[in-house]
């Protein structure tokens, strides 16, 4: 199994999750190409990629779903709530039928010889949902998990995501260049809200509950481009992990920034 990270950030997402007979995309909200070139740098191209699962329907989650859905014709994947957001976004352009498959949260979804399982997360959007990438195989599983665009975490969440061996959650803003930038307060009082994103220091706390000794790699993600910083996200997190009371320290940890413009390192397991 391995994960790479696109594209991640408040600008366009879109992460690559596979195995060797299994590929698919988590939203594609960067172009075409961009996902293309991505894929052929792990050895793979649009044409293996197997579904493509949307956790919801803002543009930076689905902005290449248009193109794809016309030149690649590959399924997508994700919620009626999602979908209707989808289908009414304009800027896409035609998507033809039958492209769509309606998904439920806790219900599993098979894909090839991997298990997909959606869960409710709370945004600003029609039906929101993560998602957790499961490959069963003899004497264990493993996972995988993608979770962004969240204004809070509960038990529910840390439920979903515990004993992920990959995980990408959002490091969203940092807290106070939020509160003195140029965002209208409006906006603000959306970002941080129980609709809105993961603050850095949430996400620390949402990572610290899911430390475990067998977790390989923590990439960082959607971060602000106005709001937050790869070293300040990076640093925060790390800091709540090493003022916890548990007995991990960040240093035991690959923890890295998923980039917006270029690709992220790819992590197997």
């Amino acid at each position: 199994m391995r994960m790479m990270p696109i594209a991640s950030g408040s600008s366009g997402n879109c992460i690559y999750l596979g195995t060797e007979n299994t590929h698919v995309l988590f939203d594609a909200g960067v172009s075409r190409k961009r996902i293309e070139e991505g894929l052929n740098t792990a050895g793979v191209s649009l044409k293996d990629i197997d579904a493509i699962f949307v956790t919801h329907e803002h543009i930076d989650h689905i902005k290449g779903l248009g193109v794809i859905s016309r030149k690649d014709g590959i399924p997508v994947y994700s919620t009626p709530g999602t979908i209707s957001g989808i289908e009414q976004t304009t800027s896409l352009g035609n998507i033809p039928d039958g492209i769509f498959n309606e998904i439920h949260s806790d219900e599993d979804i098979s894909i090839g010889d991997v298990t997909v399982h959606p869960f409710r997360i709370s945004h600003d959007a029609n039906e929101p949902v993560a998602y957790t990438f499961t490959q069963e195989y003899a004497g264990g599983r493993k996972k995988a998990s993608v979770v962004t665009d969240l204004g809070y975490f509960d038990d529910y969440v840390v439920d979903n995501l515990t004993e992920s061996d990959i995980m990408l959650v959002e490091a969203n803003h940092d807290i106070n260049m939020l509160q003195v930038g140029p965002y209208p307060f409006y906006l603000k009082k959306r970002i941080l809200g129980n609709k809105g994103h993961l603050s850095n220091e949430t996400s620390g706390q949402l990572v610290n509950s899911l430390l475990h000794d067998k977790l390989k790699k923590i990439y960082l993600g959607h971060l602000s481009k106005e709001n937050n910083y790869d070293k300040l996200a990076y640093e925060t997190v790390k800091l709540e992990i090493d003022m916890s009371d548990n007995s991990f320290k960040s240093s035991d940890f690959d923890i890295e920034v998923a980039k917006r413009d270029v690709l992220s390192g790819i992590c197997e397991i």
